[in-house]
């Protein structure tokens, strides 16, 4: 083979080299809204916590396998499907005084930003927008798990997210004083998301 047919193949092995995409490893996942639920604490007349929870919780999660920086999520929760085991309270909670669900039926989380964490876990920063109000906040994530197979044969996963918010940011304003100059409701918001979520086949 004379140097001109080497220096055509050389040069025609690299033009179909860079000609062909690379692709990244990444998996596409489903929350699973009747296993995941976003669980919530806040203090009550300064000496006890009530806990409640938003049972419809939906969206998806891509994990890029090769670069978890380069992973997403889009999670929106139901205002209505508040429960704090007293329905006075839930249909408090759903009026104007605090989620106002009639004109703000979602909360909606999307990720700007995912890294590493000490002991295995993720920082996941992005926008949490309540009551049409959105402000930057960072969850703490534990996970996700290995994936599983299921008796019906679908790929699960699982991860846990937390955070703490101050629920004046995001319009929730609602209190009543008390005789020793405290109020009824706390403004720290403790939050627990235990998520489990479904492989999608391509």
């Amino acid at each position: 083979m004379n140097k001109t047919i080497q220096n055509f193949v050389a040069t025609a092995g690299l033009a179909v080299l860079f000609a062909v995409p690379i692709y990244a490893s990444t998996s596409s996942w489903q929350i699973d809204s009747q296993h995941t639920a976003a669980q919530f604490s806040v203090r009550h007349l300064a000496i006890s916590t009530v806990r409640g929870q938003f049972s419809s919780v939906k969206g998806t999660v891509q994990i890029d396998d090769t670069d978890v920086s380069k992973s997403t999520v889009d999670v929106s929760i139901d205002v209505n499907s508040v429960d704090t085991r007293e329905p006075k309270r839930d249909a408090h909670l759903k009026s104007a005084d605090f989620f106002d669900a009639a004109k703000y039926p979602e909360m909606v989380f999307k990720s700007k930003k995912v890294e590493r964490a000490p002991g295995g876990r993720l920082k996941v920063t992005g926008d949490l927008t309540i009551r049409g109000i959105t402000k930057e906040v960072i969850l703490d994530v534990d996970g996700p798990t290995g994936a599983v197979k299921d008796p019906w044969g679908m790929q699960r996963a699982g991860l846990t997210a937390t955070t703490k918010i101050n629920r004046q940011d995001f319009g929730v304003k609602w209190n009543a004083p008390m005789d020793n100059g405290g109020v009824v409701v706390g403004d720290e918001i403790s939050i627990v998301i235990d998520l489990e979520m479904t492989k999608q086949v391509k």
